[in-house]
């Protein structure tokens, strides 16, 4: 166990690595602009509207996305007590992915009103996501007929049934459907402007503060259910707010970002090797660290095919597959 002190400079140290981010990433990009003009506030006025209108939207988005992930990712490997368990384990980013491709292949025929057609792709993600979430509380008759297992039996079973239906729609689909399609299935913060980021920030940012304070009883968890129930906790109310703030979360996310792999799985295990596993210190510590990682992630994207730029889902897999190959023979040689 790591002494609280050294976990509270660990998050400390993480949040003024998003800060400092946060600065590289607005300076950086096809259009440069000087950090010094960025710090001193004496921009141009094309600076001006390039940072304001392009920049800070897609930074903010990219650093709310890997906190919700990474949020996440904690959260529900505490609730099932499984390391290997995240987001999209119980299905939600599956039913998001859904309904962002029903929108992107069923609809483009359609006659949809510039005022509406912005706000199209991000609510067919939320209400997928919600989707997943209303059937898994329905099929598990409260998150609580015969505990974490059945549900994550059945959130495996969506996750197929998903990517049915997906491979359905990209069969169907146009040329250019298809090309949609694939780039926002591989994840991308380009394109995002102030009128959609702002209701998902709003989702994001409430599911924190309701997920936040599960803290204490995810540690009391880790005993197991029934010794959890003997010391008071009330686990069905602890699974209530956990899943339904994820998929709140994951929803907006996918449905703003596209397909995001391996940093609600990656992520919470860094943080603990960093910093230990009490869910005092993890929770916070998997935000902030996945916040940062997502913006330097998408910094890279931006940087390595100028003017072009990669999707951020190749950047998080080249990064998340060998640590969670690694983190696979670790846990053979290691209870973990």
């Amino acid at each position: 166990m790591f002494p609280q002190k050294d976990q509270v400079i660990i998050v400390r140290i993480s949040v003024f690595l998003i800060m400092l981010g946060a600065i590289v990433a607005s300076a950086i990009g096809s259009f440069s602009i000087p950090a010094l003009d960025l710090l001193s506030g004496s921009l141009t006025e094309l600076q001006q509207t390039v940072l304001i209108e392009i920049r800070l939207p897609r930074v903010i988005l990219s650093g709310l996305v890997g906190a919700s992930l990474g949020l996440s990712g904690a959260a529900l490997q505490g609730l099932f007590r499984n390391p290997l368990a995240d987001p999209g384990l119980i299905g939600v980013s599956a039913g998001a992915a859904l309904g962002a491709a029903v929108v992107i292949v069923l609809t483009s025929d359609l006659y949809i009103p510039p005022s509406l057609e912005l706000f199209m792709l991000p609510l067919a993600g939320i209400v997928g996501a919600s989707m997943v979430t209303l059937l898994l509380f329905v099929f598990t008759k409260g998150f609580g007929y015969q505990g974490v297992t059945y549900l994550l039996l059945i959130g495996i079973a969506v996750n197929a049934i998903a990517s049915v239906a997906i491979g359905i729609l990209t069969y169907i689909s146009t040329d250019s459907e298809l090309r949609s399609l694939t780039f926002w299935t591989m994840g991308s913060f380009g394109g995002v402007t102030w009128s959609v980021l702002m209701p998902a920030m709003v989702l994001m940012i409430s599911s924190f503060f309701f997920m936040l304070p599960a803290r204490r009883t995810l540690d009391i968890l880790q005993l197991g259910e029934i010794e959890a129930y003997r010391l008071g906790v009330d686990v069905k109310r602890v699974k209530y707010r956990v899943i339904f703030a994820s998929a709140a979360a994951v929803g907006a996310s996918v449905a703003i970002s596209g397909m995001i792999g391996f940093v609600g799985l990656v992520i919470p295990h860094l943080a603990r090797l960093i910093g230990g596993v009490n869910h005092n210190y993890l929770l916070p510590a998997s935000a902030a660290m996945g916040s940062f990682i997502m913006i330097s992630a998408d910094v890279i994207a931006r940087m390595v095919i100028q003017p072009a730029e990669l999707p951020i889902g190749l950047i998080t897999s080249a990064i998340g597959s060998p640590f969670f190959l690694w983190l696979i023979f670790r846990m053979k040689k290691h209870d973990y």
